[in-house]
């Protein structure tokens, strides 16, 4: 079924174009449809509308439908910052998909950081994947507010991780590089210290320190 996308302002300035149409399976919902416009909406908060009447990401498409995507408005107020993003996946991580989920137009610098897999042919990872994913959304928002980040989002691999490949990705936005630089510097510090997740080498657990708090 094809869905007609309205953009505006800096939405229509990243793609060139005031309007797209999709072409979407049926059942699709919004939150589809901002999934294929991500190098688009990517880091931005947006607030979406139907057939001119406010949706949510849940909220059902159907053929001919009219989608807005309508960016943070011009005022007074200051920026709302974007929610960081915290995932433990045993899946392959991508650096570029997380540095595009924070990519901001209020940002002037972007860092990103990769652990990767060093000397032997793989590492393991095992994480309380429910606590561990709670402490890297803590840790993300934390730094986020600390140093004025406009975006924050951090990915940790568990199973087996192959050699030169990232267990972790940190990425990072915000308006000026001092700020990303130790924004960045602090999450991947504390995922380190704090997060419940362990590595194993060569069949053997890696010594450790009692996760702080």
């Amino acid at each position: 079924m094809k869905v007609r996308v309205r953009l505006f302002a800096m939405l229509r300035d990243r793609a060139g174009t005031d309007e797209v149409e999709l072409d979407l399976p049926e059942g699709a919902r919004v939150g589809d449809a901002l999934e294929r416009l991500s190098d688009v909406a990517g880091g931005m908060r947006v607030v979406m509308a139907v057939n001119r009447e406010y949706a949510d990401a849940e909220a059902p498409l159907a053929a001919g439908d009219e989608l807005a995507l309508i960016p943070p408005v011009s005022g007074g107020a200051a920026p709302e910052r974007t929610a960081p993003h915290a995932h433990v996946t045993p899946d392959p991580l991508s650096p570029a998909e997380l540095e595009a989920r924070v990519r901001d137009p209020r940002a002037g610098a972007v860092v990103t950081f990769q652990g990767v897999t060093r000397e032997v042919a793989a590492l393991d990872y095992e994480a309380y994947a429910e606590m561990a994913q709670e402490s890297l959304a803590r840790i993300a928002a934390e730094a986020l507010e600390r140093h004025g980040l406009c975006a924050a989002a951090v990915e940790h691999r568990v199973g087996e991780v192959p050699l030169s490949e990232p267990s972790v990705v940190v990425a990072v936005s915000a308006p000026h590089r001092e700020e990303a630089f130790a924004g960045a510097r602090e999450i991947i510090d504390r995922v380190k210290a704090q997060a419940p997740i362990w590595k194993k080498e060569d069949g053997r657990w890696v010594d450790g320190t009692p996760p702080s708090s």
